[in-house]
């Protein structure tokens, strides 16, 4: 492409001559069965504190030995982003105190984290935004805490969850650039199959780091961490209004503090919950208990031989390969299993275009009215890539297609069988197709008269009467030329 071509620029969110300045630090709870240290079950449904034992809550005497899937998952992830691999990084003691901390430290990653330096480039409405990544690093949640009037009820079910900590650079402009970097995250950790990404549940959890500064200024402002919010919409309303509040405290005249704050989604504001902690504050030393993790360049380059081809390469591909629109190209690779199926249905059929259609519209569609996942769908893809096949090679109409599809949706069947058990095939014949355009212009006479006076649009209506004469099922071209012959004969 010519380096002449205009592309569209990233945004600034300017508002009274100030940008934002804004990072991430996405929580990623791994896909693992047991915690990171020890046996206990991973699973959401469980009843309050039934996954525990002596080691998530800390008992004294208890030794923790990290899940080898955890480090398999976490360099997988960082192979994803770009990052650099780091070849021997330690677990650190994070020192604080709260309730459902029983230990009273969190066992993290500090200076010698095992991923760092990468980056990731994601659509931003019409723009390609690149943000990098500081580091990734391995860490266990915390519990849970539910307060209710002046009792607080503590679930360590969550205690010892694996996370990847995955920090952004201060990259970010805009509360929509935030959002998207969120949402491309989810996607890619999503296509590993390292993460369920249901925010729903907590399995990814966000703080957002944002500063203001007067536009053209390079030093950068003080920065508020926005602690755990649970939605992408919800992390670009916290942040837009997390803007607006540091430029009317700097604006009057006031100082911004570093501190941690909440969003209330219900009142649309953030709220301060207590000052920021720095590094120091946490005491921070090598936990004793657990060595240095220590990685081969054979370990790495195993685990990066299984990585799937990711998000924004494989929109690439279905966009240039597979002629699909780069809109196209976006929705079905919004999901590994989505993009899995359309390709199946691609390759069955030869017509990636038509196969998008029928998925974008028809199977998105079922799918949605039925909640149902990509891989719960009735229609296999290699049933759909048979039905667009049957369409192509003129052997049913695109109109009968949809009936077939309904009825593939009901019962599983084939297409092919449903055709034949129906007697749905496309009629080809010339005489008989002959035979009833006759009949229908006979029991026209009048617009025969309209069309030879002129009145060209007429034409439509002699198709639509043949076509329902055959109950959908003449061949449409067939039909056109049939009756643009007797019509000008006539």
């Amino acid at each position: 492409m010519s380096s002449n071509v205009e592309r569209p620029q990233p945004k600034v969110y300017n508002s009274r001559g100030y940008e934002a300045v804004i990072g991430l630090e996405v929580h990623v709870q791994l896909k693992t069965v047991s915690k990171i240290f020890s046996a206990d079950a991973t699973n959401f449904e469980s009843g309050d504190n039934e996954n525990t034992s002596p080691i998530s809550v800390g008992m004294p005497g208890t030794l923790p030995v990290v899940n080898k899937l955890v480090i398999e998952y976490a360099i997988k992830t960082g192979l994803a982003l770009g990052c650099e691999i780091r070849k021997r990084s330690v677990f650190s003691r994070k020192n604080y105190f709260y309730p459902d901390l029983p230990k009273g430290y969190q066992i993290s990653q500090y200076d010698l984290p095992i991923c760092e330096k990468g980056e990731i480039t994601f659509l931003v409405g019409d723009y390609e935004k690149r943000v990098g990544i500081t580091r990734a690093h391995m860490e266990e949640d915390a519990g849970k805490s539910t307060h209710h009037g002046d009792a607080t009820l503590l679930n360590y079910n969550r205690a010892g969850i694996p996370l990847l900590e995955i920090v952004s650079d201060p990259d970010i402009r805009t509360p929509q650039e935030a959002a998207e970097y969120g949402r491309a995250i989810r996607q890619v950790v999503r296509f590993l199959d390292v993460c369920d990404g249901n925010l729903e549940e907590g399995s990814m959890r966000c703080d957002c780091n944002v500063s203001v500064r007067k536009i053209g200024t390079e030093k950068f402002g003080t920065k508020v961490e926005i602690k755990n919010v649970n939605s992408f919409r919800f992390v670009e309303k916290a942040i837009e209004y997390e803007i607006e509040r540091q430029i009317d405290e700097v604006e009057a005249g006031k100082k911004i503090v570093q501190e941690t704050r909440l969003y209330d989604p219900d009142k649309n504001r953030t709220f301060s919950m207590r000052l920021k902690e720095d590094a120091q504050d946490y005491r921070y030393f090598p936990d004793p208990d657990l060595l240095p993790v220590i990685l081969t360049d054979a370990q790495i380059q195993g685990i990066k031989s299984t990585l799937p081809e990711l998000p924004i390469a494989r929109a690439k591909r279905f966009h240039e390969k597979l002629g699909l629109p780069k809109t196209d190209a976006t929705v079905l690779t919004d999901e590994k299993d989505l993009a899995d199926y359309f390709e199946k249905a691609a390759d069955i059929c030869g017509n990636a275009k038509a196969a998008s259609n029928w998925v974008m519209t028809d199977i998105l569609r079922e799918l949605n009215a039925n909640k149902l996942a990509i891989n719960q769908s009735p229609i296999k893809p290699e049933q759909l890539g048979n039905l667009i096949s049957l369409i192509d090679k003129g052997a049913i109409s695109g109109k009968i297609a949809k009936t077939v599809f309904v009825e593939m949706w009901k019962t599983g069947e084939a297409p092919e069988k449903i055709v034949q058990d129906k007697g749905l095939a496309q009629v080809s014949d010339t005489g008989a197709i002959e035979k009833m355009i006759d009949e229908v212009l006979a029991a026209n006479v009048s617009q025969v008269a309209e069309y030879k006076a002129g009145r060209a649009k007429v034409f439509g209506f002699f198709v639509g009467a043949a076509m329902k004469a055959s109950k959908g099922q003449a061949n449409p071209d067939l039909v056109n030329e049939i009756l643009k012959r007797k019509l000008d004969q006539a």
